[in-house]
């Protein structure tokens, strides 16, 4: 019985160890596609950072790891996508630019001129209906339209390259009017360099 009392409480131990909760994550979504999650794998574990506030984030009572301060330094990829909004969106069978994706891409470039070491790739996506091909010759389209764009903006074409996905990664899964316009989108990531 005593052997079964120290299993109970070993066992005890183990499962309050496993409810240790990890710090919320939100993500906010505007209009326009961009996001402003950071991923588990920008949290970190490092120890708090003193001596000032980062930008871009929430007031929490929680400690900013230097991992997070890392992840939203400028010229950094996540500074692009909290700061500047990294998609635009496109209408159904479309590669034609909004003039709500026109001023963000202007964001973007402005951006990019502040940080010319960094290299950009532009992801052409689009939704579910239709075939492979015809998807993926779409996303093309819409990629290149954002690749122009930002070319005739003055950003250097060495600095860009374009890739299609088609609708191999919808951004949201579902098979919904809001889900279709959701992954119908030119996502540009930075790639390298920080200026």
């Amino acid at each position: 019985m005593m052997r079964f009392s120290y299993v109970i409480c070993a066992l005890t131990g183990l499962a309050l160890a496993a409810c240790e909760s990890s710090p919320d994550v939100k993500s906010s979504a505007t209009g326009d596609g961009s996001s402003s999650a950071v991923s588990a794998s920008q949290r970190g574990t490092g120890g708090p950072v003193t001596g000032g506030p980062v930008t871009g984030g929430s007031v929490t009572d929680r400690p900013v790891t230097s991992q997070q301060v890392i992840a939203q330094a400028p010229g950094s990829a996540e500074d692009f996508v909290v700061n500047v909004g990294d998609r635009v969106l496109f209408g159904l069978n479309a590669f034609d630019l909004s003039p709500n994706a026109q001023t963000t891409i202007e964001n973007q470039v402005t951006w990019l001129k502040r940080f010319p070491g960094v290299t950009i790739t532009i992801e052409g996506h689009t939704d579910e209906r239709g075939t492979r091909e015809y998807n993926l010759a779409l996303g093309e389209r819409r990629a290149n339209s954002v690749r122009d764009y930002m070319i005739a903006l003055g950003v250097d074409p060495n600095r860009v390259k374009t890739l299609s996905y088609g609708k191999e990664r919808p951004v949201d899964p579902a098979s919904t009017e809001d889900a279709w316009t959701r992954n119908r989108r030119g996502v540009t990531v930075v790639e390298g360099g920080t200026g």
